[in-house]
């Protein structure tokens, strides 16, 4: 066989490059196989390209509010296919720049679909439907997720989207039912909503964003409803009826049901591994609920067999899934003094209006895990820079063991909180508490000093409310 090579990735998303790189950084002869391009569903129809909508969401919705700024235009208004065509810019530049990184890390890039043939063997399919072989010592599963499709409610690709047919629309529509109000359903309804669509959200449990802390749903749900979003929770989906001009939806909320008309509906109700036609049970490897079972180390307990990423399960995050693509790779490389990735230390974000972020334990599983905890809150309302900008609305929470001092938990809803998250993240990683936290500078004037009111306000220091 004469492709043999240390490690070989299947997949190119922000897990699959990522842990090439790394490999190839550690002197290991590496390949990466992709069957579409490269970058994976985040560079390419997730992640980079809805951050580009959004803004252009964002913009728009701030040239409406140019009075308050004390500037003017006329004809405010937008181009759907320039808004798009920009978005679809950004995913190309970016894949390219991981093209990039591929030769200049020296990596081979295989086209085709790759699936494990047993023996350290993966069998690659090309687009042409040609086959060949390559050897690997060992091999990193990084084939992502897709889309999960709820009976009643499969997408279409006209009527019923998922998130690939709701990044490019053609034209805005002027009504939308969004089902699931997870990051990725509150991201489309903001974006959609942005530009004039009548939207509703619909979710089957009690409240929107339901992994994030209560206090902060209760906001999002206050500020979404303030912008014109309906929301349905605790929500019964019944049939589901579509035509030429639409879609009929039958929901129940509180034993009351309504019938829901919209031009389109999104379907964002979470996500299933890519375990399909890539040789799992021919390997011996282990699944459960659509996702590779792994340790720690993310090993599979087939040898030399790792999975990373969505396709090990949640969160669903891409740079989770990068983390663990360097966690893989230096354990397969034998770099000492390794340390498992904690799931509690690892940053969620929301890129809607306003945004949230959040990292750590809520203050209810905080509770729940047996902690006396300590909480402040500072409002952007009391913030200078916030006032300045014109974004007063949203708060940072802090979550303290009361005992010890250690941050458990950091939530925050409002403008660019999902850039001042990671401070919080680092405090956790270093094990800091609320002494060094409260001894930290932080600029004046800008919006991160909220997170050092927050802290003060966990302990009664609070200065400025």
């Amino acid at each position: 066989m004469a492709d043999s090579y240390d490690i070989v990735v299947i997949g190119s998303g922000p897990g699959g490059y990522v842990a090439a790189i790394r490999a190839s950084q550690l002197g290991l002869k590496t390949a990466i196989v992709e069957r579409d391009a490269l970058g994976g569903i985040c560079l390419n129809w997730g992640c980079i390209p809805t951050k580009a909508l959004l803004r252009s969401a964002e913009v728009y919705e701030t040239l409406h509010r140019l009075d308050e700024f004390g500037l003017k235009a006329e004809k405010i208004g937008y181009d759907a296919e320039a808004v798009v065509k920009r978005s679809r810019d950004v995913a190309a530049q970016l894949s390219n720049g991981v093209k990039f990184l591929m030769k200049k890390n020296k990596i081979d890039v295989i086209e085709g679909s790759g699936s494990l043939a047993g023996n350290g063997t993966i069998s690659v399919e090309t687009k042409d439907g040609k086959k060949k072989e390559i050897a690997a010592k060992n091999i990193i599963l990084a084939t992502g997720a897709r889309a999960r499709v709820i009976e009643g409610l499969e997408p279409d690709g006209k009527v019923i989207w998922t998130y690939r047919e709701a990044m490019v629309p053609k034209t805005i529509p002027k009504s939308l039912i969004v089902v699931g109000s997870g990051a990725i359903g509150i991201e489309f309804a903001s974006f959609y909503r942005a530009f004039g669509s009548e939207v509703t959200v619909v979710e089957v449990l009690d409240r929107i964003l339901p992994v994030e802390d209560e206090e902060i749903s209760k906001e999002a749900a206050r500020a979404f409803k303030k912008r014109g979003i309906r929301i349905l929770t605790g929500a019964k989906i019944g049939k589901t009826e579509v035509s030429g001009n639409g879609a009929k939806m039958s929901v129940t909320v509180n034993g009351k049901t309504d019938k829901l008309e919209a031009e389109k509906v999104i379907s964002a109700v979470g996500i299933v591994g890519n375990v399909e036609n890539i040789g799992l049970e021919k390997a011996g490897v282990k699944v459960e609920k659509s996702h590779v079972v792994v340790n720690e180390w993310l090993e599979t307990g087939v040898k030399g067999i790792y999975a990373i990423g969505d396709l090990a399960g949640p969160p669903w995050l891409a740079h989770k899934a990068s983390h663990e693509g360097i966690l893989a790779a230096e354990r397969i490389a034998g770099v000492k003094s390794l340390h498992p990735i904690d799931p509690r230390r690892i940053p969620g974000c929301t890129y809607s209006t306003p945004q949230i972020a959040s990292v750590g334990l809520t203050e209810a599983r905080a509770k729940e895990q047996g902690y006396e905890v300590k909480v402040g809150r500072f409002p952007f309302r009391a913030n200078g820079k916030a006032i300045a900008l014109g974004e007063t609305e949203g708060f940072v929470k802090t979550v303290f063991d009361a005992k010890s001092g250690e941050l458990l938990g950091a939530h925050m809803i409002g403008a660019e909180v999902t850039e001042l998250i990671q401070g919080y993240g680092v405090a956790m990683t270093l094990e800091t508490t609320e002494a060094e936290l409260m001894q930290t500078v932080f600029p004046h004037p800008t919006l991160s000093e909220m997170m050092g009111e927050a802290v003060l306000d966990a302990y009664g220091r609070v200065l400025h409310t």
